[in-house]
């Protein structure tokens, strides 16, 4: 281990004081595993009013319960604040705050640039800081060492990145039993972090590096996207040449080596899949290369909510006799994936905003969502208070976008309206149903 055993015997002891900042979907679940491992956490956020839920004993994150928070603050070893004061007494600092993507594709590492620079004016000998939001190769090096770097002290303090593996919904992993990828800008901080998240997390994976446990985060998410994508593709495809997808994966699911199955949909949401491959795309051109899978994969991920609404087209068309322009449409499920709150680049919001330019006239349905509104637009689309058979007769037709779990899809197929079912989970094949 790193000869300073100040740190190291603090971790070991649970004595180190850690501050989580950003308190939204990974630094909140991971400031409560933190602090239920044993630790003494500052969770900090500058959204007063989320700071302001936690200390009522609340949450709003899905996978957090709001006696979990309760009886977190019950301890008081969980101190939610939005002063970034406490960060003077930390022993260990984590970044997990949103890098989002601007319109043209390009990183915004803003808040991350903003949460080292509070760091850097209180760091101190024997620190450890840790980045956790997900991004580019050499980020750890090149932006968050030179920021911390500015400030002279006696002593040495200790850099990591560790890739967030949130799945939110997800109830068989957690931050737990997930295991915990780490690397270091030098040997000591992979050694301190791996030690530090030992404590916390069943299974460490030490990296060697901070650059390779970057890319790790972004290979795991450009697999998803890039083969999301094929099948997509192939999905328009088998709809030409008359081919049903779902069969022909089933079908090639039944090969025990050699196949992992991977589904077609209106569009891949999240902040994981439709968002992180694009920081290697944006960095691979500052070594003037182009990843063309990535660019490909994004390019028939844009372009299946509009698939999506030819289906629609043709579904009212057939079935009714009408053009989508003054159509009555409902839109199930608006979340991002199915039976969670969080609508983070859901492609309903790109099947919404079409449809709506084409004339429709919206409703929408999620168990999930009290409130839908088209991206960059006023319009706020009506939400149907129950799905039954009777609602049915009020709309020309429906969309399956999320295939929400406790819901009779069967039921509104009966209805004999058009349906176009994104994600297969109409089973009876009627004249009426328009799959992807």
């Amino acid at each position: 281990m790193p000869k300073i055993p100040g740190l190291e015997k603090k971790i070991k002891d649970k004595s180190a004081k850690v501050a989580v900042i950003g308190q939204g979907y990974v630094g909140l679940p991971l400031a409560l595993a933190i602090h239920n491992a044993g630790f003494f956490v500052w969770g900090i956020d500058t959204n007063r009013e989320k700071i302001a839920t936690l200390k009522k004993g609340k949450s709003y994150i899905d996978d957090v319960a709001a006696h979990d928070v309760a009886d977190a603050l019950k301890t008081k070893k969980f101190v939610p604040t939005s002063s970034f004061a406490p960060l003077s007494k930390t022993d260990i600092a984590i970044i997990a705050v949103p890098t989002p993507l601007d319109k043209y594709k390009i990183p915004d590492l803003s808040a991350v640039e903003g949460a080292t620079r509070e760091i850097a004016r209180r760091v101190h000998a024997e620190e450890l800081i840790i980045l956790e939001s997900t991004t580019y190769p050499g980020t750890t090096d090149e932006i968050l060492m030179p920021i911390l770097s500015k400030r002279r002290i006696v002593g040495k303090w200790y850099l990591a990145f560790s890739p967030e593996r949130v799945d939110p919904g997800n109830k068989q992993f957690t931050i737990a039993n997930t295991p915990k990828v780490v690397g270091g800008v030098d040997s000591d901080s992979t050694k301190l972090a791996a030690l530090f998240y030992g404590k916390i997390i069943e299974h460490v994976v030490p990296v060697s590096s901070a650059r390779v446990a970057e890319m790790t985060k972004l290979l795991e998410n450009i697999f998803r996207i890039v083969n999301i994508s094929l099948v997509n593709e192939l999905a328009l495809l088998a709809g030409k040449m008359d081919i049903d997808i779902w069969e022909v994966i089933r079908a090639a699911s039944t090969k025990p080596y050699g196949f992992m199955p991977f589904y077609p949909g209106p569009g891949i949401g999240g902040h994981c899949i439709a968002v992180d491959p694009f920081y290697l795309s944006y960095k691979a051109r500052r070594y003037g290369f182009f990843t063309r899978f990535i660019d490909l994969a994004g390019e028939i991920n844009e372009l299946m909510p509009h698939y999506v609404v030819t289906k629609v087209d043709a579904a009212l068309n057939y079935s009714a006799k009408k053009s989508i322009n003054g159509s009555r449409i409902l839109l199930v499920g608006v979340s991002y994936k199915k039976d969670i709150k969080d609508t983070r680049e859901s492609a309903a919001f790109a099947i919404a905003d079409i449809l709506n330019k084409k004339g429709a006239v919206l409703e929408f349905y999620d168990p999930y969502i009290e409130k839908f509104q088209i991206a960059n637009s006023k319009l706020q689309i009506h939400k149907l208070k129950t799905l039954e058979t009777a609602n049915m007769a009020d709309f020309d037709a429906v969309v399956i976008i999320t295939d929400h779990a406790g819901i009779d899809y069967e039921k509104i197929a009966q209805s004999g309206i058009a349906i176009v079912d994104t994600r297969h989970v109409v089973t009876t094949k009627k004249p009426n149903i328009y799959c992807l």
